[in-house]
């Protein structure tokens, strides 16, 4: 009795001191070193193993063994570590249905037609018997706790008790690794992820203020004065805007003078080319993707809104944008949250969105490439910047602005233009509008050999054409649009306003406010008859 006794303290004594060890075990070494250093106070075992099972639930590996370096030396040590071991063969089985450690005979076991691959090894090291038994957590069996020795019967069972209460501490301790593991491999992610977002933030304002550090839009014409009212009006809301312009009219200085006058202009302004990212890789540039989301997706990437997020969104080329891609796009805008390509979780954003476009939206509508939905949904406050040649008098303020600005960044010292290189200035057509104009000063600085720009390269081109062709090209107003829009659905419902499919009904806006826009437009029946 007084043996027993005796035995239960030494027991529980062990018990208690793995406990306390085990309370501060951090990772796999702080765990080997425990085992290795208390369970040999009870028994004779010469190495031991901690095997886990995969997420296959079909086999095991090695999760914890021998970190000592006289052993990490041992040939064939690392491969056997990776492999991972079925768990149908007669040890594992007799493992998992016993209670109780298993003694094993390794010679006796090697002859068994399912023995193990992995015991060849043990048995080469010297290795003649091994107690084995399960672990367990509330899930059931996790893996396996083996301990090895080189002398047979050496393995008291009079321990097995407490090698019993052991696993159930050892289990503990597992998952604790395992949860901080995975805790530190997501610290690792989310600094890696910090640091890339902070990198694309100090990328996108460092392009900032090398390419926009003027926030002033250059000119004095009505028209220009037009859209200053306009930018006035909106810029300290949260209201989306559509710029409306031809190529080279300076729809991305609309919306960066719109963002630089709101309350988001502490926060970025992130611009995405619509026209200019592949079809298959747009969704992933405005809503981001998940590691393995698809082929090529080696490591997570956040979309442009996220990362414009308190911030402003700029979509250029809106009318490039996919059909299928509309649909994403109009939900991100009505619901106010986006889900990365792969991810299952909900991310809310906060962005204000500035839409331009050189095309005729709703045209686009009625040829069925532009979603009508989404085009009322950026057509919000619409803002239609004229073409350089409606707006000749702010050409002299152009030109000097980029003499001075061009002149800077090139070294040249040119400071002013001949008034008859003012005058080609003003009796071109630009059809590709302020960009081209600064390009063609440019080249011009740069063949200019004085201080004064005298002669203007332009290229040889047809007026009357270039007047055509940007003709064609003309943006309407809202109200041009607007009238055209309803003139369409008349024509399509034959000049019927009311009742079911009618062009009220089609409108969605009630026959009489119909009938009054008909007025206000001057639309006469000759006009919904004629083709």
């Amino acid at each position: 009795m007084k043996k027993k006794l005796e035995q239960k303290e030494r027991e529980n004594a062990v018990l208690l001191s793995l406990s306390n060890s085990i309370a501060s075990i951090r990772n796999k070494l702080d765990l080997f070193e425990v085992i290795d250093q208390k369970l040999k106070k009870l028994f004779d075992f010469n190495d031991f193993v901690i095997c886990l099972i995969n997420e296959d639930q079909k086999s095991h590996s090695a999760f914890i063994y021998n970190q000592k370096e006289d052993f990490l030396k041992t040939a064939g040590i690392a491969p056997e570590a990776s492999k991972k071991y079925t768990l149908n063969d007669s040890m594992c089985r007799a493992m998992i249905s016993s209670e109780k450690p298993i003694v094993f005979n390794v010679k006796d076991v090697l002859t068994w037609d399912d023995a193990p691959a992995w015991l060849e090894f043990w048995h080469n090291k010297g290795i003649k018997e091994m107690i084995g038994l399960k672990m367990v957590d509330r899930s059931g069996c996790i893996g396996f706790f083996y301990l090895y020795t080189k002398n047979i019967n050496s393995l008291s069972n009079i321990y097995f008790d407490l090698l019993h209460g052991i696993s159930l501490q050892i289990s503990i301790a597992i998952s604790n690794i395992i949860a901080n593991e995975k805790i530190e491999r997501q610290l690792v992610e989310i600094n890696a992820y910090k640091e890339k977002l902070e990198g694309e933030k100090s990328y996108l304002k460092e392009e900032i203020q090398h390419k926009y550090n003027h926030s002033e839009i250059i000119g004095q014409s009505q028209q220009i004065k037009g859209i200053f009212h306009l930018i006035d009006h909106v810029a300290a809301t949260d209201s989306t805007v559509l710029v409306i312009g031809e190529t080279g009219t300076g729809k991305e200085l609309i919306a960066r003078a719109l963002h630089n006058a709101s309350l988001r202009k502490k926060e970025l302004m992130v611009k995405i080319n619509c026209a200019a990212i592949p079809s298959g890789l747009a969704e992933s540039e405005l809503f981001g993707h998940e590691k393995g989301s698809f082929t090529g997706a080696t490591e997570r990437r956040i979309g442009k809104f996220e990362l414009a997020h308190n911030g402003t969104l700029f979509l250029d080329e809106i009318g490039e944008l996919p059909l299928d891609l509309q649909v994403k796009l109009l939900r991100a805008l009505q619901e106010k949250e986006i889900e990365r390509i792969g991810g299952k979780t909900v991310i809310k954003t906060n962005v204000r969105i500035i839409a331009a476009t050189n095309r005729n939206l709703l045209k686009e509508v009625e040829k069925g490439n532009f979603r009508s939905d989404l085009y009322y949904r950026l057509n919000v406050f619409p803002i239609s910047i004229p073409p350089l040649r409606e707006r000749l008098e702010d050409i002299p303020n152009l030109a000097g602005f980029f003499i001075e600005r061009i002149s800077k960044k090139t070294g040249r010292q040119v400071n002013s233009i001949s008034k008859s290189a003012l005058n080609k200035l003003m009796l071109y057509p630009w059809p590709g509008n302020v960009r081209e104009l600064e390009h063609l000063i440019e080249r011009s600085i740069l063949l200019t050999s004085g201080n004064v720009l005298k002669e203007i390269h332009l290229p040889k081109i047809d007026r009357n054409e270039a007047i055509n062709n940007t003709e064609e090209q003309k943006i309407k107003s809202i109200h041009e649009n607007e009238r055209d829009h309803i003139l369409s659905i008349l024509k399509r419902c034959k000049g019927k306003i009311s009742g079911v499919g009618g062009a009220a009904e089609i409108l969605n806006i009630p026959a009489t406010t119909l009938n009054s826009k008909i007025k206000k437009f001057k639309i006469t029946r000759e006009h919904i008859l004629n083709k």
